[in-house]
């Protein structure tokens, strides 16, 4: 018996990574699951698009149940360095796409009784990254449209964050592949000492969906094997210091 039997999803940006990953574990538990990205035409910026598509599902199988605002876009770039089209294409994407689909969703949730809504931040959302300042800036208002989200509509809607670290999908892992002298040292400070996987984070955006957290709304859930736990700089140096003095106890 599935987490999710009976269950209807809808998990934006689902043609790949996260979301993909989301969608096939969705399905092994039974839900009934549609993507909405923009390989198949849909833009997560268009209010009216994402409206009229989660009203189509939900007219189609009588309910909306579940919500993953996941699609997502990216840039690495100074902040002065930073355009309009850039900005807005960043704002647009991952804060205004995620409004737009807990606004559609959201009036099916509260008429049909329950809801549970998933959005994706990151943990740049948490504390910002360099040289990603539009995203980190995003990323931060979707915690805060989360929490937001949680407190109007509950208790008939939960709303809920998963914030990943660093994740290796189809799309980063050449990245990463082909930079392994860069990205070494990321790797080396995270206390897990790997990066996460795609399937990783859909475990737990179910974990958020499924009933398994119903008394959990307004949270934010960091998943990223702890990168955020050393502190920059004072732990490297604190490691370094302890190796050069602690005894070898063979």
């Amino acid at each position: 018996m599935g987490e999710l039997d009976g269950k209807t999803a809808i998990v934006t940006g689902g043609a790949s990574g996260i979301g993909a990953a989301t969608i096939a574990l969705f399905e092994a538990h039974g839900a009934t699951v549609a993507s909405l990205d923009r390989v198949d035409g849909l833009d997560v910026r268009d209010g009216e698009a994402v409206t009229r598509a989660v009203n189509e599902f939900a007219n189609k199988h009588g309910r909306l149940d579940i919500l993953v605002n996941n699609a997502g876009s990216g840039d690495l770039r100074p902040l002065h360095m930073v355009d309009d089209k850039t900005w807005h294409r960043l704002i647009d994407v991952n804060l205004t796409g995620t409004f737009n689909g807990m606004r559609a969703a959201v009036p099916l949730m509260l008429a049909g009784g329950g809801g549970a809504i998933v959005n994706n931040a990151s943990v740049s959302g948490m504390s910002p990254t360099r040289n990603e300042a539009a995203y980190s800036a995003a990323k931060a208002a979707v915690v805060s449209l989360t929490k937001s989200g949680a407190l109007e509509y509950g208790p008939t809607v939960r709303v809920n964050c998963v914030s990943p670290g660093h994740v290796l999908t189809a799309l980063t892992e050449p990245t990463w592949t082909h930079f392994a002298d860069v990205f070494g040292p990321i790797v080396e400070s995270i206390p897990l000492g790997r990066v996460g996987t795609a399937d990783e984070i859909a475990e737990v955006i179910l974990f958020l969906a499924s009933d398994r957290s119903s008394y959990i709304t307004g949270q934010t859930l960091v998943v990223d094997g702890g990168i955020m736990l050393p502190q920059a700089g004072t732990d490297p140096a604190l490691r370094e210091l302890f190796n050069r003095f602690s005894t070898d106890p063979s």
